[in-house]
C-alpha cells in the first residue's frame, strides 16, 4: 500500500550483541532460480550461535527514498536491534538490462547515467559500518516497482538462495515477490504479496487468488524443514488487526461494488481474503508470531501500515506485516515486535510501513533443544 509522508523519527530498542565478518558480496545470479550461497565469512566465535536468531522486515516504499531521506536514522535503528537477516519489501528499483534485451533481476540497473548514479547511491549506503557486515540478494522487477531485498549477516551464510515458488522454474517470480534462504535447520521465505485490488480483473483480484493457490501448494510441499515466512502479506487476518473495522469493510472505490459480497471492502480486508489467509495458516500449520505474542489489540502500537496523515485515511491503521513460523517453532518464539506507533507515524522512518522484528531462541534453530526437539 503507498502514500507518501514524512513522519516523526523514533528509535527502537533491543540490545546490541556484537558479531563481525568480513566476506566477498554475493555473486550475480542471471536471473536463475536457485544460487548456492559461496561468500567467504570469518570463523565464528564457538560462542556465537550458528544460525540467524533476529530477523526483521520492512516494506520501505522506496529503497532509494529511504536511503535518500531516512538512512541516518533507519541506519541507527538497525544498530539498536542488531538483526541476522533483513527483509525488505517494495525496493521499487529496476533490474540490470538496456531497453530491449534480458533484463538480471538480481542486479540493479546500471546502463545509463540515471540509473548509474542511483546504484552509486546504494551501494555507497550499503557500504557504511551498519551494512558492510550483510550480504545482500536482490530480486527486481523490471521497471521502479514492486521488489525485494534480503541482507543476511555474512557469519550466517545460507546454503541456498531461491527466488521462486515453483522450484522447477528457472527464473525469478514476476516483479521480483519472492526470496527464499535456506539453512541447516530453516529456511526462510521474504515476501512481497500482490494487493487484491478493487474489481475482478486479471491484474486485481484474479491475480491474487492465484498467489494464494500457489502460495498454499507450496507450503504444504516444503515441510522438510521449519519455515519462517514474513514480508508485507498484504491481509489483515483478524478484525483486531484493523483500526476502524466498518471502515475498511465497507470501503469502496469510485462507488463501485462487487458482484461478491466477500471481495467488498478494502483490499487486504476482504472476507475472501481473509478467508483463504486463514485456510494456509491451518493447513500450512503457521503461527502468527506477534498475535501469539500479542492475544489484544493495541491501538498505538498494534498497526505495521498507516494511511496518509492528511485525508480520509488518517489514522486508518492495518497490520499486513508478518512474521509466520512453522507450528514447531511457536514455543521458542521470545519476541515479536511492531516498531512504529501513532497517527504521526513515528518509527516507520518515512515508510507507510513500519519495520517488525522477530527474535527465536538459539536452540530452535540450532536444533539442540533436549526438552522439546524438533521433530523430524
Amino acid at each position: 500500500m503507498k502514500r507518501f509522508f514524512q513522519p516523526l523519527q523514533k528509535d527502537a530498542s533491543f540490545k546490541k550483541p556484537t558479531l563481525s565478518s568480513t566476506s566477498s558480496p554475493s555473486p550475480a545470479n542471471n536471473g536463475e532460480t536457485e544460487e548456492t550461497a559461496t561468500a567467504t565469512t570469518t570463523p565464528v566465535d564457538e560462542t556465537q550461535k550458528k544460525q540467524p536468531t533476529k530477523f526483521l522486515t520492512w516494506n520501505a516504499n522506496s529503497f532509494l527514498l529511504r536511503v535518500k531521506n531516512n538512512w541516518p536514522e533507519f541506519t541507527k535503528f538497525i544498530d539498536s536491534i542488531d538483526p541476522d537477516v533483513i527483509a525488505i519489501q517494495e525496493v521499487r528499483m529496476p533490474a540490470a538490462g538496456a531497453k530491449g534485451t534480458p533484463k538480471n533481476p538480481r542486479e540493479l540497473k546500471d546502463d545509463n547515467n540515471s540509473s548509474r548514479e542511483e546504484k552509486l547511491i546504494i551501494t555507497r549506503a550499503l557500504s557504511g559500518p551498519t551494512f558492510r557486515k550483510y550480504d545482500v540478494w536482490w530480486s527486481l522487477s523490471d521497471s521502479k516497482y514492486a521488489g525485494t531485498a534480503l541482507f543476511v549477516k555474512k557469519c550466517f551464510p545460507p546454503k541456498k538462495v531461491s527466488f521462486n515458488l515453483d522450484p522447477s522454474v528457472s527464473k525469478h517470480e514476476p516483479d521480483g515477490r519472492v526470496i527464499i534462504a535456506e539453512f541447516e535447520s530453516f529456511r526462510i521465505m521474504n515476501t512481497y504479496v500482490p494487493n487484491n485490488g478493487w474489481k475482478d480483473e486479471e491484474t486485481s483480484f484474479q491475480r491474487r487468488r492465484k498467489w494464494d493457490k500457489r502460495m498454499k501448494e507450496f507450503i504444504l510441499q516444503s515441510t522438510d524443514k521449519p519455515l519462517i515466512w514474513c514480508g508485507d502479506l498484504n491481509v489483515s487476518h483478524e478484525e483486531m488487526d484493523v483500526s476502524h473495522p466498518e471502515f475498511f469493510r465497507t470501503a469502496k472505490m469510485n462507488g463501485y461494488v462487487p458482484p461478491n459480497k466477500e471481495d467488498c471492502g478494502q483490499p487486504g480486508f476482504t472476507l475472501s481474503e481473509r478467508k483463504r489467509f486463514g485456510t494456509i495458516l491451518k493447513e500450512g500449520k503457521l503461527i502468527d508470531a506477534y498475535r501469539f505474542l500479542h492475544k489484544d489489540i493495541d491501538m498505538e502500537r498494534g498497526f505495521s501500515w498507516s494511511g496518509n496523515p492528511i485525508g480520509k485515511y488518517r489514522g486508518k491503521r492495518m497490520r499486513i506485516d508478518y512474521h509466520l513460523v512453522s507450528e514447531k517453532l511457536k514455543d521458542k518464539i521470545i519476541k515479536c515486535e511492531m516498531h512504529g506507533q501513532g497517527i504521526e507515524l513515528e518509527g516507520f522512518y518515512g515508510s507507510d510501513h513500519c519495520p517488525v522484528s522477530l527474535e527465536l531462541s538459539e536452540s530452535t534453530i540450532d536444533g539442540n533443544d533436549s526438552e522439546n526437539p524438533i521433530p523430524e
